[in-house]
């Protein structure tokens, strides 16, 4: 089983902590070794989107940072404190591809439970072509599918989502929200 051991000390009064499982729990936890407060540590959520144009291009941005430097992703990032996913999937998508988008509804929810993560991709209407990429991004640019740099992908849920889209897309199906387990 994964565990991040994110904690070393008590976020609360800065002592040891040690993970142990707590008398009314069945999860090992960080616990304080001073104050005695127990600490949660939770997936975190990755908000992105799916932005197409009206000929069926899909947008994705080369990536600046680590990981995964020079490799083609969705917009995406982790949510914030104090905004709703739709609301962090919307500015991820500003900040790193500086694209102007009409958000639609969840289309994909994939559980990346390795590294503790949810990855949230809703479907998003680009409204103009022109883009204005952020620091993160080295380039933001339209693929039709027989374009998308397979090989060239940086994460497992980018290509499951994109491959999603396509199939849904070449089937005429409609865009229902997909759900997966990304080992």
């Amino acid at each position: 089983m994964w565990l991040s051991r994110r904690f070393k000390h008590c976020p609360d009064c800065g002592q040891a902590v040690e993970y142990r499982v707590p008398a009314d729990d069945n999860r090992e936890r960080a616990s304080c070794t001073g104050c005695g407060a127990i600490h949660y540590e939770n997936p975190i959520n990755v908000v992105g989107t799916l932005p197409v144009w009206e000929d069926g291009r899909v947008l994705l941005c080369k990536r600046a940072i680590e990981p995964r430097y020079g490799l083609w992703t969705l917009p995406a990032g982790f949510l914030e404190l104090g905004e709703t996913a739709a609301q962090g999937a919307q500015r991820e998508t500003d900040e790193e591809a500086g694209a102007q988008i009409e958000l639609l509804p969840l289309y994909c929810l994939m559980n990346v439970v390795k590294v503790g993560q949810i990855h949230l991709y809703y479907r998003a209407r680009l409204l103009s072509t022109e883009f204005n990429p952020g620091p993160e991004t080295l380039e933001a640019r339209l693929f039709h599918e027989h374009e998308v740099p397979w090989d060239e992908l940086a994460f497992r849920t980018v290509r499951a989502t994109l491959q999603r889209f396509f199939e849904d897309r070449r089937l005429g199906r409609a865009y229902e929200l997909h759900s997966a387990d990304i080992g």
